[in-house]
């Protein structure tokens, strides 16, 4: 394997062995990267996306072996974050998933269409669910400044370009967080290609350490990496709902 692959394994800060509503239809395991290039203040993942530090990395091989034993228990595996698409050496990980037989649900927010494009020929995932955050124009409200207006729809058309032409490979939702009214998911919506339906998520508060850091406070780490912490569970999706749960490396137990 590159050392690269083993490098994106560094990144896998926790892991939820079973999850039935994670990926609509599937009993699912769940892998979490650290990391994150938005500063959503309203994100159930802050720690992990803030400062991925602040968890130990989890064992590649102890997880492949987990995942290996669970795995006629598992209709498929879902990466997410955090933010997967930043992790150096991503599709090496996600080789290693691929030999696990299971097929790969990717969660991401589309800001970075290039690696979309490029796992999506290797064939390596199997369904990409981007969550579309709201009109473009609240982009930079929704994300802490992540990202400006103009970048966002940029980055976006890409993402709806490539549904467009692989439809069975994508789906999209918007957690109705506070900023967001009626007329913003009806916007959001009409962003979509034809024949996709947007997948709205009821929106629950997050839970949050008093040190965790949000928008304006967040210190910037290289490569675009965001400083925090993760706890496990979840209620509809990792890049929309989490809750805060047990420490990763108990839930990476047999």
């Amino acid at each position: 394997m590159h050392s690269f692959g083993h490098h994106a394994w560094s990144h896998v800060r926790g892991i939820e062995r079973l999850s039935l509503c994670d990926w609509p239809g599937h009993a699912a395991a769940v892998l979490f990267t650290g990391g994150c290039n938005l500063r959503c203040p309203t994100c159930h993942n802050a720690e992990m996306a803030w400062a991925p530090g602040r968890l130990p990395a989890l064992d590649r091989g102890e997880v492949l072996g987990l995942l290996s034993r669970r795995a006629k228990w598992l209709d498929g595996i879902t990466v997410t974050g955090g933010e997967p698409t930043l992790v150096p050496g991503l599709m090496d990980l996600l080789t290693d998933l691929a030999d696990l037989g299971l097929p790969v649900k990717l969660d991401t927010n589309g800001m970075r269409p290039g690696v979309v494009r490029s796992l999506l020929a290797a064939g390596l995932v199997r369904t990409f669910a981007v969550d579309v955050k709201g009109p473009y124009a609240k982009y930079p409200a929704l994300t802490g400044d992540g990202v400006d207006a103009a970048t966002a729809r940029t980055n976006l058309e890409a993402i709806f370009r490539m549904a467009a032409q692989a439809p069975g490979a994508f789906y999209f939702r918007t957690t109705r967080v506070p900023m967001l009214q009626d007329e913003d998911m009806d916007t959001i919506r009409g962003l979509l290609p034809a024949g996709f339906t947007l997948v709205e998520q009821k929106y629950v508060a997050p839970q949050r350490r008093t040190d965790a850091q949000t928008d304006s406070q967040a210190r910037q780490l290289p490569g675009d990496l965001v400083p925090g912490t993760y706890r496990p569970g979840h209620i509809q999706g990792a890049q929309g709902q989490r809750h805060q749960g047990s420490h990763p490396l108990q839930a990476a137990g047999a």
